[in-house]
């Protein structure tokens, strides 16, 4: 291997050890006091639950492991949004498990909490996946109250998607195996079923102290709502389990027995693993942004048996199309080429920018893969769409926008993996968040933005230099390189694929050798859901 490929490669090792450093302090939760604290009174963590509940030794995906990061500092923090989602397995049936953190601020939803239990619904809902309530949370974190608790998206939209989802067929078990209160109550009790753990599960509208404020009766807890309470004198709850290892037996038993599933009928063969190292990957993404690489060397590292049957490969270099098969399913490829390549013109195209020909190109591979019922999956590197006059008097716009509404529109399930930039247009047209993708990941590598902060630092740069000069004041070559600096650092901090993963614009950030993984759970998430729409694209122009 080349210098160059070495000094990448020991620069993703480095991004790759701080992600796994940050994701081991996220799984302590409140931290280990806070944890021995719920083992001794018998609880488990979140975490323990779901490591108990889950299928030993099978693959499993976490959702939104950094929501939350470095936010909320003046109220003490919110690990993981105060709440871990996993999708996984149990009894070999796909499901995806929600369980408050007891051990942050009592399982009390802060807005991120709500976020992250909205996105783990919407997920069940696309997929149609079986969902399973580990409940233990004391509700709506007062002080943060009105960000939680009166808009659409917020706590209350849980139980309008209880309601919603009960009505569609999806399975949804919840286990109260701590505190649940207030309107938290009617998110198990809307579940298909409900089981209560004796001693340390609890479920009222009110606890003993507001019932005391607001009637002036006199009771505990344990008598108002507790297991024995609720299962043989009210019959809100189902069952009443000993501990918490019984209760989530009982799920693993309910789990066990569910009928089948209606297929979409996504294509999937044997599955092999790709020919090139996929390690390889780590020393092909360059160290700096300003670097070229071919994606062809990344798509031949990630697909089954490095196969890729390219779409139009003469045509709109600077996207790439084509199909392949990722864990034995077929999948469409939509890529950005960060590398400078000729058009059909015999033009240079600069990398990671988005042209009209390219723009059409993947718009037509788009409707095709509808067309065949084959998922689709955007690798994002790109900059923008090339602007100037030459793209303009082109059709640039027309072109994006043939483009997006393909994307849009497409019935197909999408999967977006960012690997470098997510700037501008580039993000919508290659199915950023707004988009709908079925799950969104990042690599280390990913930044998502307008524009890169270089360039956003200048343009702003400029607005504050004219609105002070307008001031009458001086602005010295110094003070502009201070204002510069300044300006880029708080740009770049917003970048950084921690700061999106934190607010859930992506689903988390990966290992790019996890790629694979999140891919083929994601398709067989969503061969759940058969497909009932039809593909339309509305008005294109050609």
């Amino acid at each position: 291997m080349d210098l160059e490929f070495n000094k990448n490669d020991d620069v993703m090792r480095l991004l790759i050890s701080q992600l796994e450093q940050k994701l081991n302090k996220v799984y302590l939760g409140g931290g280990k006091s806070r944890i021995d604290k719920m083992h001794e009174q018998g609880k488990m963590t979140a975490r323990e639950r779901i490591d108990y509940l889950l299928d030993d030794n099978a693959k499993r995906i976490e959702v939104g492991a950094f929501a939350g990061e470095d936010m909320y500092k003046e109220h003490g923090g919110c690990p993981s949004g105060g709440v871990v989602v996993v999708i996984g397995y149990i009894k070999g049936r796909q499901c995806i498990v929600v369980a408050n953190d007891a051990t942050v601020k009592a399982g009390a939803w802060f807005p991120i909490t709500g976020k992250k239990n909205l996105r783990a619904q919407e997920i069940s809902i696309e997929n149609r996946l079986p969902i399973i309530y580990l409940v233990d949370s004391a509700g709506v974190y007062l002080p943060l109250q009105d960000e939680i608790f009166p808009d659409k998206e917020h706590f209350g939209r849980i139980f309008r998607n209880n309601a919603v989802m009960s009505s569609m067929g999806i399975l949804q078990i919840a286990a109260i195996m701590g505190s649940c209160v207030a309107g938290g109550a009617y998110l198990p009790i809307m579940s298909d079923e409900a089981m209560i753990v004796d001693k340390t599960g609890s479920i009222f509208l009110a606890g003993s102290y507001l019932v005391k404020a607001a009637i002036g009766e006199n009771i505990d807890n344990e008598t108002l709502g507790g297991a024995t309470t609720q299962c043989e004198i009210s019959g809100v709850t189902d069952n009443k389990c000993k501990d918490d290892k019984d209760c989530l037996d009982r799920i693993k038993k309910i789990m066990d027995k569910i009928g089948d599933y209606d297929k979409a009928g996504f294509d999937r063969i044997a599955a092999a693993k790709p020919k090139k190292d996929e390690k390889e990957i780590y020393g092909i993404i360059p160290d700096t942004r300003d670097k070229q690489y071919d994606m062809h060397e990344i798509i031949h590292r990630l697909v089954d048996n490095s196969e890729f049957d390219e779409y139009k490969e003469l045509y709109g270099k600077s996207i790439i199309c084509g199909l392949a098969r990722i864990d034995g399913w077929a999948v469409g490829i939509v890529a950005n080429q960060r590398k400078v390549v000729k058009s059909k013109k015999g033009e240079m195209q600069f990398g990671g920018v988005i042209y009209s020909d390219s723009a059409d190109k993947a718009a037509r591979f788009i409707m095709n893969c509808n067309q065949r019922k084959i998922p689709l999956v955007f690798l994002q590197d790109a900059t923008g769409f090339m602007v100037g006059s030459r793209s303009e008097h082109g059709g640039i716009i027309k072109d994006g926008a043939k483009l997006v509404n393909a994307m849009s529109n497409s019935v197909v399930p999408k999967f977006t993996i960012i690997i470098g930039n997510s700037y501008g247009a580039a993000n919508y047209a290659m199915c950023g968040k707004a988009y709908d993708p079925r799950l969104i990941y990042s690599w280390p590598t990913g930044q998502i933005a307008v524009m890169g902060g270089a360039q956003a630092a200048k343009v702003l740069v400029q607005i504050e230099v004219a609105s002070l000069k307008a001031k009458g004041e001086e602005i010295t070559p110094e003070k502009e390189a201070e204002l510069y600096n300044k300006i880029k650092d708080r740009y770049d901090a917003q970048t950084s694929p921690y700061y999106a993963a934190a607010r859930i614009w992506t689903d988390g950030i990966i290992d790019p050798l996890d790629t694979r993984k999140v891919i083929s759970m994601g398709i067989e998430a969503a061969n759940h859901s058969p497909i009932t729409k039809r593909y339309n694209v509305g008005v294109m122009q050609t």
